[in-house]
């Protein structure tokens, strides 16, 4: 019996035919390509057509599985460029009151 899932972006997939599970990334609507990942890492493009064509069944996230470290990192990259973002802002606002001093201690 065939099931006709839609793809949708973090939920995880079984194509009963190879017994294979993996999770979508993202649906373009536009294009009409559907980018998965499977459990290995690789990443793949199929096009809506072929979607329909699979005998899927919805599925739990595998245990065991991580999320790939490079987007951990990049998460935590980006955390500290806030965080850098912040103290220079602060830094600006500082040397503004220090230029505001240096002006008035030169009229003197």
């Amino acid at each position: 019996m065939s099931r006709d899932y839609e793809p949708v972006p973090g939920q995880w997939y079984e194509n009963l035919e190879d017994e294979e599970s993996f999770r979508v990334l993202k649906v373009d609507e536009d294009t009409e390509l559907v980018e998965i990942e499977h459990l290995d890492g690789e990443i793949e493009e199929m096009d809506l057509e072929t979607w329909h064509e699979m005998d899927l069944e919805q599925t739990e996230e595998p245990e065991g599985w991580a999320e790939d470290e490079d987007e951990e990192d990049e998460d935590e990259d980006e955390d500290e460029e806030d965080w850098d973002e912040d103290e220079d802002d602060e830094d600006d606002e500082d040397d503004e009151d220090w230029d505001d001093e240096d002006e008035v201690q030169s009229d003197y």
